[in-house]
């Protein structure tokens, strides 16, 4: 999208979307506590709350690197019960996670057992140093190399 398009885009959102932000994408896990460990664990957040849902049968965590005040955050739903993990799909894509030593935080998570897919490097078309990982459910996170 060209810049021009941006900007015209930007000045053509409805007043009453002013302020508004992105606050937390969910995905469904098949077990909670591995999937705590994993996101606060390995890749360093931090659980923010958690709560259960006994007449839906269903519990939310709420998990990510700053304050849901001011910073987007990732919902793992679990559904109590479910028998097999989910399907991941194909409309799902990924998320992404900018880390300053991309190296290095692969190197770790490899060595806690964590599948990495793809291994740090440059993109194929060039542009950014990137690497994908996988969490215990397989969704798939990107990893950016941030300075």
């Amino acid at each position: 999208m060209a810049p021009d398009s941006v900007e015209k885009t930007a000045a053509a959102r409805p007043a009453d979307t002013a302020g508004a932000r992105m606050l937390h994408t969910m995905i469904r896990v098949f077990d909670l506590e591995k999937s705590i460990a994993f996101y606060c664990g390995e890749l360093g957040m931090t659980l923010f709350r958690k709560k259960d849902f006994e007449s839906g049968r269903f519990t939310l965590a709420f998990v990510g690197y700053g304050s849901e005040d001011d910073q987007a955050v990732v919902e793992l739903t679990h559904n109590w019960d479910q028998k097999e993990p989910y399907a991941i799909g194909t409309g799902f894509g990924h998320m992404a996670l900018g880390v300053r030593d991309i190296y290095q935080t692969c190197e770790r998570l490899a060595a806690a057992g964590v599948k990495i897919p793809r291994p740090p490097g440059p993109m194929k078309h060039g542009g950014s140093v990137i690497a994908f990982v996988e969490d215990p459910d397989g969704y798939k996170i990107e990893l950016i190399a941030r300075s």
